[in-house]
């Protein structure tokens, strides 16, 4: 292999250190995922805004197993043949919401396009579980394309979550390399599907530092807009390991002070943008 041929990975820069999460929430929900077994994506995924969201009364919770049908590029969770459906997972995550005592749950999953229904039948079930345990909890979904099948997207809409987000990740050239097995634009059409049914508040999400150019996500940004999309989330995209993508840039944080100052001129309603910002981030800010 000769010297031209070797990639060498970035280093991360000051900005991306992370706090270690403390507060006295944060040790009670830490002790209570610990004793019961609880499932987060927070813990999972190790966020690094676990302390801030745990502090304030938000957990992100994903269903529907942990192997995905899909090979995205930039993604640590699994890939390949995913188990079988457990029906008693809606009460069990009602169960542990209620147990930690969330005040606004984030929901996401795996991708399932080897179901008919795409898994849209655990997610309402999970929804109408959610509300019955913990009538004060409010939701956010963060959903699958579902291939576009609207049915399946109308058990979501049925159960109306207060916020209903699907994300883009990134920007239209970069799409195929990314997130393979998605498109772009079919993205866009489950967004704008679900403004036009009624859904009070969408919600999408972009990472940067792929590859994209500053013109290229302000045009995801108005593409967003075009759909009626209410919030987006903007962050930095992090390797999650040898074989995925890697960084091609680290963006510093006056560009995403940019971003934000440019998404709120274009009428969003929230823009959360910054280098560690994920898709749940100050969640329970964007029912408001």
């Amino acid at each position: 292999m000769s010297e031209e041929s070797v990639i060498v990975p970035l280093k991360k820069p000051k900005w991306l250190r992370v706090k270690l999460p403390i507060g006295k929430k944060y040790t009670e929900l830490r002790s209570l995922v610990d004793k019961y077994d609880l499932h987060t994506i927070c813990t999972s995924g190790s966020c690094p805004n676990m302390g801030e969201c745990w502090g304030e009364g938000t957990a992100t919770f994903m269903i529907l197993g942990n192997i995905c049908t899909r090979s995205c590029g930039f993604c640590g969770v699994k890939t390949g043949r995913p188990g079988t459906i457990d029906w008693e997972e809606p009460e069990k995550v009602a169960r542990s919401i209620k147990l930690m005592k969330i005040k606004h749950a984030v929901i996401t999953s795996v991708d399932r396009d080897d179901l008919k229904d795409g898994g849209s039948i655990i997610w309402a079930e999970t929804i109408d579980a959610i509300r019955r345990a913990n009538p004060e909890t409010t939701l956010e979904t963060l959903i699958p394309d579902f291939q576009f099948i609207q049915k399946n997207i109308d058990r979501i809409i049925a159960v109306a979550p207060e916020v209903v987000s699907h994300n883009v990740e990134t920007v239209r050239r970069l799409t195929r390399e990314v997130r393979i097995q998605a498109k772009y634009d079919r993205s866009l059409g489950v967004l704008k599907y679900l403004k036009d049914s009624g859904i009070n508040r969408t919600k999408s999400g972009i990472m940067l530092g792929l590859g994209e150019k500053e013109e290229e996500v302000l045009q995801t940004m108005e593409d967003l807009k075009n759909v009626n999309v209410d919030v987006i989330t903007i962050g930095q995209y992090l390797q999650p390991s040898k074989k995925h993508l890697p960084v091609k840039e680290f963006i510093i944080p006056d560009q995403f002070k940019k971003y934000e100052k440019i998404g709120l001129e274009m009428g969003f309603r929230h823009v959360e943008s910054g280098a560690l910002v994920r898709s749940s981030y100050k969640a329970q800010k964007h029912i408001l």
